[in-house]
């Protein structure tokens, strides 16, 4: 049902200086900053051959990424992202094994503009994951 690795997802507590360390120290391909309010994060994208690594960074007083940096002040990865063909179908099929899907079920249009639903972390090992429509 999944497919490839899409991204994976660390929080930062200082966005610009972690773009900077990718950009500067690694030597990769990162992407200028971009608000997502409706997730309430600023997410900025590093580019790598075969997946992606997003930065998080709170957008706001209710941003679910401030709870995360509360309690991991020096951030940490916060979320993994697969796609999915047919994230409607996926939902459900998870649903009927028993995964809980986050907020209200209905998928949201992430930061690539494409449909994305979160599943609970309690129910795959402790990680949040992410699923993105392709």
């Amino acid at each position: 049902m999944i497919g490839r690795l899409n991204h994976v997802a660390i929080a930062v507590p200082d966005l610009e200086a972690a773009a900077a360390q990718y950009r500067m120290t690694l030597g990769a391909e990162v992407g200028p900053p971009q608000d997502e309010p409706d997730h309430g994060v600023t997410v900025v994208f590093i580019t790598l051959p075969n997946t992606k690594v997003e930065l998080l960074y709170p957008l706001g007083e209710s941003s679910p990424i401030q709870g995360f940096l509360d309690k991991n002040p020096s951030g940490g990865i916060h979320h993994m992202c697969f796609e999915v063909d047919d994230i409607l179908a996926a939902r459900d099929r998870l649903k009927a094994e028993g995964a809980r899907v986050l907020g209200t079920g209905e998928p949201k249009i992430g930061a690539h503009g494409k449909p994305v639903l979160f599943l609970h972390p309690k129910d795959f090992n402790g990680c949040l994951i992410e699923l993105e429509q392709v």
